[in-house]
């Protein structure tokens, strides 16, 4: 996990989440913190061991921790989030010691997560459906001011 410990340490990474943290302060609903991103990484890293598929652990916790830290574009400029964390990301990731392979793999996951249609057990799918399943709506305060319908709430514990 050296190059993932690179990555929570990195300059640019803790300015994204920082400005993330400051916007979303008085925020109600979840937020895009590094609780979140823990907690995506840790439910990618359970699947994959469940299902056998066989992604490196630490391509999952940087796709976990790298995912939404384009979230502050999307409230400042109207950016897309996934395409704003993909192109931030990528030199995160140079800088992380990730070869070009794997950075192409994390980041096509990252501009794919807000996609239901992904590859059948593809790293991109994996992080879509980790991204879902993090969110704690069973004991969430602000449920009722949520945009999700009932039917995609988590309102069971899974992982």
């Amino acid at each position: 996990m050296e190059r993932v410990n690179k990555i929570l340490n990195h300059k640019k990474y803790i300015e994204y989440v920082e400005r993330i943290k400051k916007i979303e302060s008085n925020r109600k609903l979840c937020h895009h913190d590094i609780r979140h991103f823990i907690n995506v990484s840790r439910i990618m890293y359970i699947i994959n061991l469940e299902d056998k598929l066989s992604f490196n652990k630490e391509i999952i916790y940087a796709c976990g921790f790298l995912h939404d830290i384009g979230k502050w574009q999307q409230y400042e400029r109207k950016v897309p989030h996934e395409i704003a964390s993909a192109k931030l990301a990528e030199q995160i990731l140079i800088e992380c010691d990730f070869n070009k392979i794997e950075i192409y793999e994390i980041l096509k996951a990252i501009k794919n997560h807000r996609n239901k249609e992904n590859e059948k057990n593809s790293l991109s799918e994996l992080l879509y459906k980790s991204d879902k399943l993090s969110r704690d709506c069973f004991r969430c305060f602000a449920q009722e001011q949520c945009y999700w319908s009932e039917d995609k709430k988590n309102l069971e514990l899974k992982y």
